[in-house]
């Protein structure tokens, strides 16, 4: 093959998995776009989903309030673009796998799929966690503590934001033992080595909580602690993965 012809194959193999590319983007915004379409009508129910732990934790009678002129119309159609996006996660990390896995080998597809799939359980989990537990937990001692002079009546769009940000601090945090084994299986650190540094790593736990979350100790706590717990069950769950994904050249080695 000459030198032109090796040009042009490889010209012709990077279109086609830009052509690849787009036709994954497309059919996981599709199903996203549907999705949201069809949870368009419920999008009030679903606002009211996720204000439910603030309602109950207000006192009896007590509603938010919309400052805005569109806030009542827009924040639930964000709600439920949030909720259409989690229910086509799976949807969206399997047309990921499916344009990278034709080019891994047999031991990388055993290193990236239950990473895929772990990682997407573990950030659900951690939303779970938020809005079942904290949540009820949070809203409740912070409306127990208010002046009495005082009438709690958050705003929806502020509500929104705040929530966001902690699903997100809560499904990251979930994500530290992927980050524990994927450090420990390219090499970058030895779990010896972060047994040596968990008294730092404790601390910076808490840090983050208390930069993260509102500012009361109980959130904090909630936060810091899973952090911790679930940066020790990456060190149990490391050296096993690890034995499992490594290729037999690795082993001769």
């Amino acid at each position: 093959m000459t030198q032109d012809n090796k040009e042009e194959s490889v010209a012709e193999t990077f279109i086609s998995h830009l052509i690849e590319l787009r036709d994954r983007i497309v059919r996981a915004g599709g199903v996203l776009l549907l999705v949201f379409v069809c949870m368009m009508p419920w999008s009030g129910q679903i606002y009211d989903f996720l204000a439910h732990p603030m309602m109950t934790a207000l006192p009896v009678g007590a509603k938010m309030i919309a400052t805005g002129v569109l806030t009542p119309f827009m924040v639930p159609l964000k709600v439920t673009l949030l909720a259409a996006f989690v229910v086509t996660l799976p949807w969206i990390l399997y047309q990921a796998w499916a344009f990278v896995a034709p080019g891994l080998y047999t031991h990388e597809k055993k290193l990236v799929a239950p990473l895929v799939i772990s990682s997407t359980i573990l950030f659900m989990a951690g939303i779970a966690f938020c809005y079942f537990f904290v949540f009820n937990v949070v809203f409740k001692v912070i409306n127990e503590w208010a002046p009495k002079s005082i009438n709690v009546a958050p705003d929806i769009e502020s509500y929104f934001d705040f929530a966001l940000t902690m699903f997100i601090a809560f499904g990251l945090t979930f994500e530290v033992p992927i980050v524990v084994v994927v450090l420990v299986r390219m090499g970058l650190v030895s779990v010896a080595k972060l047994k040596e540094l968990r008294p730092y790593i404790i601390v910076g736990a808490f840090v983050v909580a208390a930069i993260v979350t509102p500012p009361d100790a109980t959130s904090m706590l909630m936060l810091a602690i899973p952090l911790w717990l679930l940066f020790e069950v990456g060190l149990l769950v490391a050296p096993l993965f690890v034995k499992l994904t490594t290729a037999p050249e690795e082993e001769s080695a």
